[in-house]
Order: structure tokens, then C-alpha cells, then sequence
């Protein structure tokens, strides 16, 4: 059977539902591991595959979602045998039932948090996906569901690709705000896997059918491929574990999804057979109608690159900062030679608050590893900014390592009119699905006429598009000449420019200081240039946005060609009799308060430590903490609040704290009592193996300066009141992620509240409410980490 021919066709594809909502319906108990019973209850998987093949199934989930190697490591099975058992009861349950089915091999995450906020590197992933794609080599598709992070969603899916042929289904989880957990957008989710191959695309669990409706259509907006939407069944009743919204009502949303051109439909969590078999009844003759946007191939969506969290489209003139390049710059050299990733990291920073949209990475220098270099310069700028970035390297190998780590759709900077150059950048451009800046040169050199480079241009379009590139992903660049030794190439420039953007219908990049060098007042020269090449068709001006009169070319040109609408932008950028002045550079962050907050602010964690130990010569540890880091810390889960940043950046930036506080400590041994803000002691409740929740919360709380004893997940009742029981202690913390273990939970709470009334409790977890809470006897719900931090600080402060 051939799962892409089925996407194919005009008609809905029915996904099954949740595999744990029907283990609780038959009464199963499924142990701390429920992927084990593939091996132990193979007929109970067969039975429950088959209840939802009778119920209309045509693709079913293998009972694999947590079997990795991190939840296998203590049960003694291995990832080979738990993963293929699991698609072996799949297959004998569609066998047995003699219908037309596909058995789908289910990967979910892998519950630890990823670099730069966690431990987990793409790498490791990366091999830990591979091992069981490998397993899982007798599934008809590979489904990867119900993840939060897109690096981790990335390194899933070239997991999947680069070690098996089978079709991939991708889908995230989506909270009310239309983000994941981490930040990822709805469109950087779709552009990004759409770009990496996947076969099908959307959301699952998190939300009932009618909050993910909005999100699906955002979604939509976004690629060309199909549509997933495999929505919980409302929300859960803690006290039951069941869910709040019936078959039929769910059946009677979801149709909406169908209106939005969704065509694989199936439920998630607290979704029976008895769901699916509404669904498929409520659909019965109704024809998919495919989006426009599949029809054409996707010439609906618009021209954009990406990071998790934030998305560029170019449909205006956007800046890409060029700063990070070692070309001319002593310094720049310097720092890639001595490792000086601070440095750079400054450098973004610096372009970031003058307004850069893109920021270009070029670390190419002849005395280091470049791509090594590039690898982790990449993985550092996605901690620090969530612009997206322009990849640039001469290098075939650097632009692959580069594109792996990206966390999004980048620009690769860049491919030329020669044959070798078409032969190597091409295929990995395609690959990773970035977009690619041609440069209008060939063996021969620059052309001096706009006709031989209008040539080029066509000639990279035309291969790009031959292998598969859409032609909206494709930018080039007209190359600018030195006016004063080719005063007559400025022009040639210009006009090459109009003419690849309204002939070829491209969008046009151009590194603009060029044309100046050599002349004095550069400045006047280079925004003049800047200003005609706007005038002409430039999107992507490559310049120093910390020029204030070259970035104002930009905000300028874009108010007098009525792109910035009611010069919004313009006069946020100019609402004082001057420019604001950007925050001050890395290197000139000596040992001040402000310097430290700086740091704090913007992730960087070597200039907090070494501020922090300077300014320990002059000024008090506690006031340090209490009125800097603190503080900093404050404005940080703010922004953070109100959405301004995402959890990778509060975790950063909490990572800088937790690094000066380091140094406190070390510089204060007899005294590090007095640093600790107090005890507390966290733990998932017994039967709940899922900890990434109570992870992030001990990494905020220590970061704040409190001692966290981290007692892990599936921790028995006593373990939690012994570690509970020194006076010191006046905060415990639980986590559960699963309603069966709530019960977990009360006893945990009435256990510790005996042996120390005076003890305060807080509790946290996606199935938890804060009536719940309150019924089970906890002090505080806390919705987020962030909160749990406040709520520390109010049980200390009494």
C-alpha cells in the first residue's frame, strides 16, 4: 500500500485515538511504562488496535510513544525489542481484521529539555530517534506526535528520513496562545517541516477540537502539504480522569477542521473508538476538498525564513545584520581564534537592538575549524536572539553542519553561476528546505553588464527550481562594486536589481557598504546607494544596522513608500529628538550593576560571571543578588509573561544568574549559607515517569537562588516526606502529568502535611487545576515555572 497515493485522493483519512483513554476503558493497568505491554499483554494491544480498525481507523499508532532509551534504560528490555513488538501486535491486529489499514510507528518526545536551555544536544537526539526509526522498521509510516520543542521535532525528523524511506507525519502540541511550550510559532512549525520533507503536517493533544481551530487555520496559511488534526477531547476531570467533551460533540467540531481543508482527522487524549466511529459517520459522503495552496504547489504561502519563534516574511525591506563576520575586523578574528563566543554573541546582541530582522554568520577564518566554529555559533545565537539567521560559508560542509543545528528556515548564504558551485549548494539547500542567496557571478568573474548578470540570475533560478526549489525560497544578489574604482558598475547594480525583481519576479539581496570604500563621509555614499537600490526592487539590504543613518535609510524609504503604515515603526524607532541609543556593546561591560543586569537580560552567561566577580571586590554579596540579579531576573519572567520572550530565553537568562551566583559562592565559602534563598524539595508523584515539567521548575528555582533537592520522578509517598522533614525546608513541590496518578498526588500531600503541618505545598501539571488543589489539600497551584518561583519567595518571606 502506498501511503502518499492515499493522500492523493479526495476523501478524509481517519487516524485512531487515544491509546490511554482506552486502557483506562478496559480496565488495563499499564505500570509505570506503558510500552512495555507490547511485550507482557501483546493481546491487549491487538484488542484495542482492533476496536479502533472496526471503529473506521485507517492509520493506527503503534503502541511506541515513550520507547527511547532513556525510559527503557531501567525496565531491562531494549529499544529493539519493545518498539518491535509494538508494530508486530499493530500488524497482526490489521491482518487479523482483514481491512485496508497502515500501521504507523509512534515517536514522541523524549522528555528532557534540549540545548541551550537543557542538557540534551541535537546529537544525542538525533541517535536516540535513530535507534528507534531503525526499530521500527517493519511500520508502514513513522507518526512523530505531541512535541513542544522544534529542535527536538528537527532532529526527529532527519531522524526519520536519513534512516528509513517510509512517509513521516509530523505534529505539535499548541497551547491558547497558538504557541508550544517553548515558544515555536505556528508558522516557523509549518514553514520548518514543510521545508525539512515532511509528508503531512498539524497539531495533536494540549486542546479540545474548538481551541485548535484557530490554530489549525494559522497553520494552514503556511504550507501546501496536508493537514493533521488530532484533537483531546476537551479538557479532563481530575477527579474522574475523564474528559469533557462527548463523541458526539467532538465529532460535530472536528467537521470544522474538514472546512479548512484538514485531511487526516483522528483524537488524542480522552478519545475512545466510540469517537472515531462519530467522526467517520458524520463525514460519510462528504469529499475532501483540497486547499488552494496544495493544488498550486504552495504559491499561496509567503516568501519567509524563520526561527522557532519568530517569522520574517519578506514582503517589505528587511535589514540582515552583517556584523558577524570576521572581514576587515581585527577584533571579529580575534575572537574566533581565541573561542571568544561572548564576543560574538555581543555582536548579535548589538544588531538585534538596532533593529536587524536577519542577522548573516559568516565565522570562515583559514587558522580555525570552521565548522566546528559554525556549529556552535549557531547553536549560541538561538539562546541569545530569535531572529532568524543567514547561514554564509564558502564551505559545503560548514553550510550542512549549520543547517542540521538550525532551528527553523534559514537564508544559505551562498551559490553562484558556476557549475561546481550549482552541483554542491543546490542539494543541500534542498535538503534542509532554506532558502538560498544567488550571487550573480560565475568563473569568470563579476559581468560588468546587467544583461550577462540578469543571465546568472536566471541560470540559478532555473536549476534551483529544476531540483525541486520552490521559487519564492530563491534571492539574489546583484553584487555591488566599489564606486571609487567602478563608478559605473553602481548602476549596473541598480538596474540589475530592478530587473531581476520584476522580470524574474525574485526577491533581491544586496551587501551594500561595498560602494563606498575608499571615499571619506562613507556614510553619505552608502545610504544614498542604499536608498536607489530600495527604489528599484531591494528586500534585503545586507548592511551595519549600528550605522544609525544607514538603518534609517531603511525605516525612511519604507514610510515614503507607504510600507510602514502611519510611520509606526518610524516613530517608535525616533520618539525622542534623537535615535535611542542601543544598549552597550559586550566588550564595554565593565564591572557595573547595569552591566550585570545587561548580561542577565540578554543570556550572557561568561560576561554575568566575570561582573560578577569584579563587582565582588567592591559591593556586597547580598546586594548583588537582591538588587541585580534579582531584579534582572524579574524583568526577565515579565517579558516572559507577557510573551515577549519564550522559555529557551527565561531559562538563559536565568542560567546567568545561577552562574554569578556561582561565583558568589565560590568567593564566599564560609558564608554561602547566607546566598541560598531556602530549601525546597520537588518530586513527580509515584506512577507519573514524566519530569520535564519538574526540570524546568528546579532550574528557575535554583537560578533564583534557592537549594532545590530533587527527589526525580515516580517518587514513593515517604521518600517525599522524609526528604520534607527538616524544619529548614518550608516548600515542596509536586508534579503529576497524568490524570491515573492524581490519587498519587492526595496521598503524597496528606502524608506530608501529617508528619509537618506547618509545610507548604505546591503543586503543578497540564491535568491540574487550581480547584483540583485546593480539593487535595495543596497550599498553591502554580501554573508555569515562573510562578512556582513567586510563589518560593512569598513561603520564604514569611
Amino acid at each position: 500500500m502506498d501511503f502518499r497515493k492515499l493522500l492523493d485522493k479526495n476523501e478524509f483519512v481517519f487516524l485512531d485515538g487515544g491509546m490511554g483513554t482506552t486502557f483506562l476503558d478496559l480496565g488495563v493497568e499499564t505500570g509505570e511504562i506503558p510500552e512495555l505491554l507490547n511485550l507482557t499483554s501483546p493481546e491487549v494491544l491487538e484488542k484495542i488496535h482492533g476496536m479502533f480498525l472496526d471503529a473506521g481507523s485507517m492509520i493506527l499508532y503503534s503502541n511506541t510513544f515513550g520507547a527511547n532509551r532513556y525510559k527503557l534504560e531501567e525496565s531491562g528490555y531494549t529499544v529493539d525489542e519493545v518498539v518491535g513488538a509494538g508494530i508486530a501486535n499493530l500488524k497482526r491486529a490489521i491482518e487479523k481484521s482483514g481491512k485496508e489499514a497502515y500501521a504507523a510507528l509512534d515517536v514522541g518526545p523524549l522528555g528532557r529539555l534540549m540545548e541551550p536551555g537543557g542538557d540534551l544536544s541535537f546529537e544525542e537526539a538525533y541517535d536516540v530517534f535513530a535507534e528507534i526509526v531503525r526499530a521500527g522498521k517493519g511500520a508502514d509510516l513513522i507518526v512523530i506526535e505531541t512535541m513542544t520543542d522544534l529542535t527536538e521535532m528537527r532532529a526527529a525528523l532527519l531522524a526519520a528520513k536519513e534512516n528509513s524511506d517510509k512517509p513521516v507525519m509530523c505534529t505539535m502540541s499548541f497551547e491558547l496562545n497558538g504557541r508550544t511550550f517553548t515558544g515555536c510559532s505556528c508558522s516557523a512549525m509549518a514553514l520548518s517541516l514543510t521545508a525539512l520533507g515532511a509528508d503531512a503536517i498539524g497539531v495533536n493533544c494540549s486542546l479540545g477540537p474548538a481551541e485548535l481551530i484557530p490554530i489549525v487555520e494559522e497553520i494552514s496559511h503556511w504550507t501546501h502539504i496536508p493537514l493533521i488534526a488530532k484533537a483531546n477531547a476537551g479538557l479532563p476531570d481530575p477527579v474522574t480522569g475523564r474528559y469533557n467533551v462527548n463523541a458526539e460533540d467532538f465529532a460535530a467540531t472536528v467537521v470544522k477542521f474538514a472546512d479548512l481543508g484538514v485531511k487526516i482527522l483522528g483524537g488524542c487524549c480522552g478519545t475512545s473508538p466510540a469517537y472515531i466511529a462519530e467522526l467517520k459517520k458524520v463525514l460519510a459522503g462528504k469529499k475532501f476538498v483540497p486547499r488552494k495552496e496544495e493544488v498550486t504547489g504552495g504559491s499561496e504561502i509567503p516568501t519567509a525564513i524563520c526561527s522557532a519563534s519568530r517569522t520574517v516574511v519578506i514582503d517589505q525591506p528587511r535589514i540582515i545584520g552583517e556584523r558577524i563576520n570576521p572581514t576587515g575586523k581585527k577584533r571579529f578574528k580575534e575572537a574566533l581564534v581565541n573561542n571568544d563566543i561572548n564576543y560574538i554573541l555581543g555582536q548579535a546582541i548589538e544588531q538585534v537592538n538596532a533593529g536587524a530582522d536577519i542577522l548573516d554568520v559568516n565565522v570562515g577564518l583559514p587558522d580555525i575549524d570552521e565548522k566546528a566554529m559554525m556549529v556552535r555559533t549557531v547553536k549560541a545565537l538561538q539562546g541569545v536572539t530569535d531572529l532568524p539567521l543567514q547561514v554564509d560559508s564558502t564551505i559545503p560542509e560548514v553550510l550542512e553542519a549549520a543547517l542540521r543545528v538550525y532551528n527553523g528556515k534559514p537564508i544559505v548564504n551562498s551559490v553562484n553561476g558556476e557549475e561546481e558551485s550549482l552541483q554542491k549548494i543546490l542539494p543541500i539547500v534542498k535538503k534542509y528546505g532554506a532558502c538560498v542567496l544567488g550571487l550573480t557571478l560565475d568563473k569568470n568573474g563579476i559581468p560588468a553588464t546587467v544583461e550577462e548578470r540578469f543571465a546568472i540570475a536566471k541560470r540559478i533560478l532555473d536549476r534551483a527550481t529544476a531540483i525541486g526549489i520552490p521559487k519564492r525560497d530563491v534571492f539574489i544578489d546583484c553584487l555591488t562594486m566599489t564606486a571609487s574604482t567602478e563608478q559605473a558598475a553602481a548602476m549596473v547594480t541598480v538596474n540589475s536589481v530592478h530587473r531581476v525583481k520584476h522580470e524574474l519576479g525574485l526577491k533581491t539581496a544586496l551587501g551594500v557598504s561595498n560602494i563606498s570604500f575608499g571615499l571619506p563621509n562613507r556614510e553619505l555614499i552608502t545610504s544614498s546607494f542604499l536608498q536607489i537600490c530600495l527604489a528599484n526592487g531591494l528586500d534585503l539590504p545586507i548592511i551595519n544596522p549600528n550605522i544609525a543613518v544607514i538603518a534609517g535609510a531603511v525605516r525612511a524609504y519604507k514610510v515614503l513608500a507607504n510600507i510602514d503604515k502611519d510611520s509606526r515603526e518610524y516613530i517608535a524607532a525616533y520618539n525622542t529628538a534623537a535615535p535611542q541609543a542601543a544598549p552597550p556593546p559586550s566588550n564595554a561591560m565593565e564591572a557595573t550593576p547595569e552591566g550585570l543586569m545587561y548580561a542577565v537580560q540578554s543570556g550572557l552567561k561568561q560576561d554575568g560571571a566575570r561582573i560578577t566577580e569584579k563587582l565582588l571586590e567592591t559591593t556586597d554579596a547580598m546586594k548583588i543578588i537582591d538588587e541585580v540579579l534579582i531584579p534582572a531576573l524579574d524583568k526577565a519572567g515579565a517579558d516572559f509573561e507577557k510573551g515577549a520572550i519564550f522559555l529557551p530565553q527565561l531559562i538563559l537568562s536565568a542560567g546567568v544568574a545561577q552562574a554569578a551566583f556561582e561565583v558568589i559562592k565560590s568567593k564566599m565559602p564560609a558564608d554561602s549559607e547566607k546566598v541560598s534563598k531556602g530549601k525546597v524539595v520537588l518530586a513527580t508523584v509515584k506512577g507519573d515517569i514524566h519530569d520535564i515539567g519538574k526540570n524546568i521548575v528546579k532550574v528557575l528555582l535554583e537560578n533564583y537562588g534557592f537549594d532545590v533537592i530533587d527527589l526525580g520522578r515516580d517518587v514513593e509517598y515517604e521518600a517525599v516526606a522524609e526528604a520534607a522533614a527538616p524544619e529548614d525546608v518550608k516548600l515542596v513541590g509536586l508534579s503529576a502529568l497524568m490524570t491515573t496518578t492524581l490519587k498519587s498526588m492526595e496521598d503524597t500531600i496528606k502524608l506530608v502535611k501529617e508528619r509537618r503541618p506547618d509545610i507548604k505545598v505546591v503543586v503543578g501539571g497540564a491535568v491540574l487545576t487550581p480547584e483540583f488543589a485546593e480539593k487535595i489539600g495543596a497550599d498553591f497551584y502554580s501554573r508555569d515555572a515562573k510562578q512556582t518561583v513567586d510563589i518560593a519567595r512569598i513561603v520564604y518571606s514569611e
